[in-house]
């Protein structure tokens, strides 16, 4: 399939996990991408496999500036910007809510939430409003819906999310423009890998029995790879989904039902 062929998008969070895989995926399917995160020497690495239909580079996108240059790289080199992945994302310090603090609360928030709205505006603004296209997608957490102990705010930044997806899916549909929100659940990437092994320290089992009991919990025994949740954030990216906007799909294996 071929479905991005003439599309550019633009990919934040693109440094590890999702981002890469995604951005491969894509590129294979025709699109031009901007491959933007904190970590830029990474985003970079990933563009140079990719060629000359990617752009690497560094961006905060909490910060509005950064956004624009981000966003201003894809209309310098191609003009337009058709796919808008907000994958970047922090899970935060976890700690009780009685050990909760503010900055804790608003950084995870700035990241998880708030840059979704900030990069949704900016390519409304340079692109889609103006050819009334465009498809943004937003990644949120199963997190997002019943919340997690000690997390109260990644628990809180993700549930922000999916609602603010649906309130823009809302305001974007009579301009020809579609928002959905894709909520994975455990995905098997180095950042879940690490928090479990510091849950089993902490409950003094091994690696081996935390991956286990964390896969036996959803009714399909099994954990998300990055390449399960990519196929369904393209999809919804892509014109096959044309039709679907507004909405918050699970991708985690049954545990949401």
């Amino acid at each position: 399939m071929n479905r991005f062929e003439g599309k550019v998008a633009i990919i934040t969070g693109a440094s590890t996990g999702l981002g890469p895989v995604m951005a491969r995926m894509m590129a294979a399917e025709g699109c031009k991408l901007v491959l933007a995160a904190r970590k830029g020497h990474l985003c970079e690495e990933v563009a140079h496999e990719i060629g000359d239909a990617a752009i690497g580079m560094t961006a905060d996108v909490t910060n509005e500036d950064d956004v624009a240059r981000m966003v201003g790289a894809a209309m310098d080199k191609w003009g337009q910007v058709d796919v808008m992945m907000s994958n970047a994302a922090q899970p935060g310090k976890d700690l009780w809510v009685w050990e909760q603090t503010v900055e804790n609360m608003m950084d995870t928030y700035k990241v998880d939430c708030m840059a979704a709205m900030l990069c949704s505006r900016e390519v409304l603004n340079r692109s889609m409003l103006e050819r009334k296209k465009g498809s943004i997608v937003t990644f949120s957490s199963g997190a997002g819906w019943s919340g997690m102990p000690r997390k109260s705010h990644y628990s809180a930044a993700k549930g922000a999310l999916i609602v603010f997806t649906k309130t823009i899916a809302k305001e974007l549909g009579p301009l020809g423009i579609r928002a959905n929100c894709l909520v994975p659940g455990a995905i098997d990437t180095e950042l879940h890998q690490n928090y479990h092994r510091r849950i089993a320290k902490e409950r003094g089992i091994t690696y081996e029995q935390q991956q286990a009991e964390s896969a036996d919990s959803v009714p399909l025994k099994t954990v998300s790879t990055p390449e399960d949740i990519a196929n369904m954030a393209l999809f919804l990216a892509s014109d096959q989904a044309r039709t679907i906007t507004g909405q918050a799909i699970n991708v985690d294996a049954g545990f949401t039902i």
